[in-house]
């Protein structure tokens, strides 16, 4: 993806919410808001980036100058007068979370809110990975902690909302300051002991800039979990198209499709609702590029392409003895104009030619070619837009 430093950053804040907003339309329904709290000079970024990103039920809210400042600030939103301009219901349960940790999943969610709703409180934890120690005022070692009895508290964490709210609102001002953890409070003011759950390694937290080279790596992973293959209605085009799944499928979840481009564009709306980043447009024409911009149009009207780049795999058969050397700079020509328009959308596009004859099988070829489609989806590499690969 090899995006600069401030796009990464954006991209990783709109992974959570776009998280929260997924977990929303599946099986966590009481997720009807969701608050972010940035700091003021960061509001318009903010906004600018929930538009840009087309993020739902989303609510800015100024933070203040230190984490718990901010978090009262959000929770103000569902009690306080002077917020009554967003018409938010005030909810049972409200979940606390960072926007460094874009990867939470939906199981853990789900079991700190279950806990909550019982409990009043519930937190993710992990174990230490190194012990913790604290040193003198002269920089020498006063004593350790024993490594087995403690745990680093980690996000997400649900509260049942009035008893947070209760605590903040009695919160010193030593604690809002100087404080960190939301459990403490309401352990020492509202005296709820919270439920401690188990986290996973996809709790950690985004905080250096080595870190977000980390959190693309595994959303370039995540995105290279799914492919649709779709196929013209022609004889040959449906028979890669059958021979590519059964060669993907043990690497990857693959769906696929045989439809004529010119006729059925709402089948393919339908199709595109997924959540589905690599997509393979199998054809036998000299040229079907009518047919790819209609592909694109509709990939460009799901919205799918909005947060992430769309992989799009145009193959081209060809069983021919020989390739001649100006049909394949005719087709590099075209396919690299044709990519360079469709990238400002967010859409890569990729050519690749499966060229097979009697003595190179077309099982074999479409190996070549399966191979060459993994590595594409998996690298997501800018630098290979537009450029024509034969299988």
């Amino acid at each position: 993806m090899s995006w600069e430093s401030t796009e990464r950053k954006n991209n990783i804040l709109s992974q959570c919410v776009r998280d929260l907003e997924k977990k929303n339309r599946m099986r966590i329904s009481w997720i009807s808001d969701i608050i972010v709290v940035v700091s003021p000079e960061n509001i318009e970024t903010m906004k600018t980036i929930i538009q840009k990103y087309g993020h739902k039920r989303v609510t800015v809210v100024k933070g203040g100058i230190t984490r718990h400042r901010s978090i009262f600030n959000g929770l103000k939103v569902f009690a306080e007068n002077e917020f009554s301009k967003y018409l938010l219901q005030k909810p049972e349960v409200v979940v606390i979370h960072d926007a460094v940790r874009p990867f939470v999943e939906e199981d853990i969610l789900l079991e700190v809110v279950m806990a909550a709703k019982e409990h009043g409180a519930a937190g993710a934890i992990r174990s230490l990975v190194s012990t913790v120690i604290a040193s003198s005022a002269d920089g020498f070692l006063d004593h350790s902690l024993e490594r087995a009895r403690y745990r680093a508290s980690e996000m997400p964490q649900a509260f049942l909302f009035d008893i947070i709210y209760q605590a903040y609102q009695q919160c010193t001002d030593y604690d809002l300051d100087y404080g960190t953890e939301c459990l403490h409070l309401a352990l020492k003011y509202c005296k709820i002991k919270a439920k401690l759950i188990e986290g996973t390694a996809d709790l950690w937290k985004v905080t250096y800039k080595r870190d977000l080279y980390a959190a693309e790596s595994i959303i370039k992973d995540n995105l290279s979990q799914q492919i649709c293959v779709i196929t013209d209605v022609k004889e040959d085009a449906v028979q890669v198209g059958l021979l590519l799944h059964e060669s993907l499928k043990s690497q990857i979840k693959v769906e696929a499709i045989s439809i004529s481009l010119c006729k059925n564009d709402s089948h393919l709306q339908n199709m595109f609702s997924g959540r589905c980043y690599n997509f393979i447009y199998i054809h036998d024409k000299q040229s079907a590029f009518q047919e790819t911009q209609l592909l694109v149009d509709v990939l460009e009207k799901s919205n799918i392409t909005l947060l992430y780049p769309v992989i799009l795999i145009l193959v081209h058969l060809n069983s021919s003895e020989n390739i001649s050397f100006s049909f394949g700079m005719e087709k590099l020509t075209r396919i690299k104009k044709f990519a360079r328009e469709v990238k400002e959308k967010n859409i890569w596009v990729y050519g690749l030619l499966i060229h097979y004859k009697d003595h190179l099988p077309l099982q074999e070829a479409v190996n070549s070619a399966a191979a060459l489609i993994m590595a594409l989806i998996k690298d997501r590499n800018p630098e290979l837009i537009g450029q024509l690969l034969v299988a």
